[in-house]
């Protein structure tokens, strides 16, 4: 596989003026000119290696989905059905989970699937501690029963586990191959495609060519896929227009020149965008720790005109930070806080703080022309934000450290348990001050223990994160992915972009 330095630096020379989209060559143009062979995908984001321990939720989940199944297939809609698991069930308590296993399958180096491939699978992605090892965090261990069947006991109920097993902690790879270097460049999975290593690059481009006897033919629907890492949406613009792709993720700006040329935009909302109001307790801006002085912020924004400004009014304002495909959606709340500066400046000096305040406040080069919004808008009620400039790569980590008080951010509206544990509980990444109430326990704790009814307690869990402001959010924008006429998509819920398996040959 070309996945030499000199090659990748070449490859990304070539590409710069074509981002999520095709750079020309072997799989460029003719691919996907003829969409019934093959089809070329742009991806905003490449993989950082082939090892399912380095996959991640997102943008690079295609990439995964070519080579690896899942234990659990997600449908478009977001529902849960069978894979290389076709039944599963919970003991009484929610936790054990029983998976019954599809017979037959192989991986593409010949080994066969079975319940020690799933246990060697889960123990390597656990242990390896990958950048979704989170997903797998609540299991305890992993037994096999028979070639079958295989028990996964877990720490305690985690109503979002099932979901975890159609993301990075299901996907399984040969257990010949696990925890070695080779696994990085050359997968060995089960998945519908193989990779075609000599046409490779990392950084550049993936082509994948479809399996032979592969258990689930419908799924491949394609003689080949390509998928071109192209990251700039100018260049995925361009290259789509030019036809040297047939899907890619644009923007609402480049979208109107996509539609000029008679592409098709398929729709979705995936993630919410404000203001995470971090220091609820107050140990870097006392202000914070009076609920009326996160309600002031709340009403200190007028959503409409900021989605207008910062996506052509692409997208839906909203107060909470629960979408509603996540089954924790409360549309009352989307309106929970009108835009009504008098109402904030009054909670402000309620609150003490009569001449409001100043925070200090992270940005990078991704956030600054919505942080200058933000900004001025605070400004406009009395808060004075004082912008401190954070590169982005770092971003996420400093949030996490607790480095600062608040920060504007973009996050899934994901399974309910997923968005509690990742943003809300006490442990979770986005709560770096592990702030909690009895109440907020006690409620986290009926979503935790609820089984099928889980969802629909996370509506409580919601409706007191929004009612004490611990969030700003401002609106949940509209993800613009473009295609051509030669295929037809369906998008993907709760994922930036659509699975591989949701793309079909127009005719």
């Amino acid at each position: 596989m070309k996945f030499g330095p000199k090659a990748a630096a070449a490859a990304a020379a070539l590409c710069a003026a074509l981002t999520l989209s095709a750079c020309g060559g072997p799989s460029g143009g003719a691919a996907a000119g003829n969409a019934t062979n093959g089809i070329t995908i742009g991806s905003l984001a490449d993989a950082k290696s082939f090892d399912p321990t380095d996959a991640r939720t997102g943008h690079a989940m295609p990439i995964f989905q070519s080579v690896y199944d899942t234990l659990l297939l997600r449908e478009p809609d977001g529902t849960i059905s069978p894979m290389l698991a076709t039944a599963w069930k919970y003991n009484a308590d929610n936790t054990v989970l029983t998976l019954t296993l599809r017979e037959g399958v192989t991986f593409s180096d010949g080994s066969r699937f079975d319940a020690a491939a799933v246990k060697a699978n889960i123990d390597n992605f656990k242990a390896a501690q990958g950048q979704d090892a989170y997903q797998v965090s609540s299991v305890k261990e992993v037994s096999v029963v028979d070639p079958k069947t295989v028990a996964i006991t877990l720490t305690a109920p985690d109503p979002a586990f099932t979901y975890y097993l159609t993301l990075a902690a299901g996907f399984m790879a040969s257990p010949k191959a696990l925890d070695t270097p080779e696994l990085k460049n050359d997968p060995q999975g089960s998945g519908p495609y193989v990779l075609d290593k000599a046409n490779s690059v990392k950084g550049s481009q993936y082509v994948m060519t479809k399996r032979e006897g592969y258990w689930n033919k419908d799924l491949q629907k394609f003689d080949k896929i390509t998928i071109k890492i192209l990251p700039d949406v100018t260049a995925r613009t361009n290259a789509l227009v030019s036809g040297q792709v047939d899907a890619a993720l644009l923007d609402a700006k480049n979208g109107k020149q996509a539609e000029g040329a008679g592409l098709k935009l398929n729709k979705s909302q995936v993630d919410w965008t404000g203001i995470l109001l971090f220091d609820r307790d107050g140990k870097l801006s006392p202000e914070l720790a009076n609920v009326k002085v996160r309600q002031a912020i709340n009403y200190a924004f007028d959503r409409k005109t900021i989605l207008d400004q910062q996506f052509l009014g692409q997208g839906t304002v909203t107060s909470q930070i629960f979408g509603p495909e996540s089954g924790a959606y409360l549309p009352e709340l989307d309106d929970r806080y009108p835009y009504d500066p008098a109402k904030a400046k009054q909670l402000l000096a309620e609150a003490g703080y009569p001449n409001g305040f100043t925070m200090k406040y992270p940005t990078t080069a991704n956030s600054d022309a919505l942080n200058a919004v933000v900004a001025q808008q605070l400004a406009d009620v009395g808060i004075k934000l004082q912008m401190e400039t954070v590169p982005q790569p770092n971003l996420v980590a400093d949030l996490a450290a607790g480095k600062f008080a608040a920060g504007s951010y973009s996050l899934a509206q994901a399974n309910p348990w997923a968005s509690i544990t990742q943003t809300i509980g006490a442990s979770a990444l986005y709560n770096p001050f592990k702030t909690t109430t009895p109440e907020l326990e006690s409620l986290i704790k009926e979503t935790q223990n609820g089984g099928e009814k889980s969802p629909e307690l996370a509506k409580k869990v919601n409706k007191y994160v929004t009612d004490n402001a611990w969030f700003a959010p401002l609106f949940r924008a509209d993800l613009m992915y473009y295609t051509s006429k030669k295929i037809t998509v369906q998008t993907q819920a709760n994922q930036a972009v659509p699975s591989i398996y949701n793309y079909s040959p127009a005719n």
